[in-house]
């Protein structure tokens, strides 16, 4: 799994400082990994329509523009794009982020010709004296697809290549001037380098231009692994968690709710503090204090009493630091008379109700998706109506986000985000988020009806 080394600078005062490749204000950019090679090579990525409706989103200058190709030919700037991309196999999501990184093209209601008559920035070195013989938007947008898919097809014809180490002169910000060494890790990358030899003066604007435009949102408690990495990460607070260990995962989460994710929307969060130990899991303290960990949080105990009530074998005993012991929240210890610390399920034995009961309290299942979705691991208990009268209620559970939900009496499917249901207003726009079908849960219509209605998702970015 990598790791993204953050350095912090609050003044550089000592001119040509070498520094390691890393991010000076965003820690989810990595100018080693920019893009990935699939994701430059492919052209079948949005349809004509997909390009004009989000050129048409943007309300910038080519949403409406047209130009000629060298047949005299008419063509909008969206026909342009995906003609382009069809014919020299480079992705029209690529040419959309280069058009407004080169040029503003995309969000620009007003442009220079200069600006068109060079959209991609192809032919015009730093040194200026842009070569008249590929001025034009379409001779710009066919120039430059061709230059990157020759970059990828070809690679070792070029200056800058993957796992060789470069160093990069950039101006940014405060800072007059800096050294960053960058190894690029894709042909992608090094690509980008090729064409613009810049980190922050350049390929930096292409990451975040690319994190916004096409960098998908998913709502927290999502699972995420991007294809042929090992990682798996846990979306929480709008960062992202990563679990050390597969027990950590499985104790928690069923991992075929895992989301296949491109790497750019794995960057688009910054990384929270890892999940280290599977749920449960008793740790000491340097100290010699005992927790049981639960989810996110840390529960002491009051005596050895209340640490042999709950039946744990003192082999299982994690020693661990104070640094790892931080990370989870502190709440109410676990004394000799506390009901079920680790949570189970209580069934009235008369009325068939089931109950979740955790510390004292219950709250009642109001569906029985709930046994085999999120309690499958629970074995029931059979209990009279009196002993569940002990503990107080409280409210029904629900579905957290990141849960698929339908219902018999809907066609629709739901994704919880913000405690709302937002429908997918297509199967194809679920399938490209990465869902799974295998994943929807059905709950009665009686139950759904319980969430406030969200906004349709209508685009494979939210």
């Amino acid at each position: 799994m990598r790791k993204v080394v953050i350095l912090f600078i609050s003044l550089i005062l000592v001119f040509g400082l070498s520094l390691p490749a890393m991010a000076l204000t965003d820690d989810s950019f990595n100018p080693n990994y920019i893009v990935s090679d699939a994701q430059i090579l492919n052209y079948d990525s949005l349809s004509l329509s997909e390009i004009q409706n989000f050129l048409t989103r943007k309300n910038g200058f080519l949403a409406t523009h047209s130009a000629t190709n060298p047949d005299g030919i008419a063509m909008s700037a969206a026909e342009i794009i995906y003609d382009r991309a069809q014919i020299n196999k480079i992705s029209p999501k690529f040419i959309i982020v280069m058009l407004q990184k080169e040029m503003s093209l995309v969000e620009d209601k007003d442009p220079k010709q200069s600006q068109l008559d060079w959209a991609m920035g192809y032919g015009c070195p730093d040194g200026g004296g842009c070569n008249d013989r590929w001025r034009g938007l379409w001779k710009q947008i066919n120039s430059a697809t061709l230059q990157f898919y020759d970059y990828l097809e070809n690679p070792g014809d070029y200056t800058y290549r993957k796992g060789e180490t470069y160093t990069f002169d950039n101006r940014y910000s405060t800072v007059a001037h800096i050294t960053i060494q960058v190894t690029p890790a894709n042909d992608a990358t090094a690509a980008l380098y090729n064409y613009t030899p810049h980190v922050y003066d350049g390929n930096y604007n292409f990451f975040n231009i690319w994190q916004r435009y096409f960098a998908k949102a998913y709502p927290g408690g999502t699972l995420m692994q991007v294809e042929d990495e090992v990682g798996v990460w846990l979306i929480q607070d709008g960062k992202k968690r990563p679990f050390y260990s597969k027990s950590a995962l499985t104790s928690r989460f069923d991992i075929n709710k895992i989301i296949i994710v491109e790497k750019s929307d794995l960057d688009k969060y910054k990384e929270g503090d890892p999940i280290k130990y599977p749920n449960y899991s008793l740790l000491r303290s340097p100290g010699g204090h005992l927790y049981l960990i639960v989810d996110d949080n840390r529960r002491g105990f009051t005596s050895g009493e209340a640490f042999r009530k709950i039946g744990y074998n003192p082999e299982e005993i994690i020693d661990t630091s104070w640094e790892d012991i931080k990370t989870y929240e502190e709440t109410t210890p676990i004394t000799a008379t506390s009901t079920y610390p680790t949570g189970a399920l209580l069934q009235n034995n008369q009325t068939g109700g089931v109950y979740w009961v955790e510390e004292g309290k219950k709250a009642p299942l109001p569906d029985r998706a709930f046994l085999t979705n999120m309690f499958s691991h629970k074995k029931i208990i059979s209990v009279t109506p009196e002993e569940l009268e002990e503990y107080p209620t409280l409210s029904q559970l629900v579905f957290g986000d990141g849960e698929l939900l339908t219902s018999p009496e809907t066609r629709a499917v739901y994704l919880i985000y913000d405690g709302k249901k937002r429908p997918f207003i297509s199967g194809e726009i679920f399938e490209k988020l990465g869902y799974k079908w295998e994943n929807i849960i059905t709950v009665s219509q009686k139950f759904l009806s319980k969430y406030q209605a969200g906004e349709t998702i209508k685009e494979n970015n939210f």
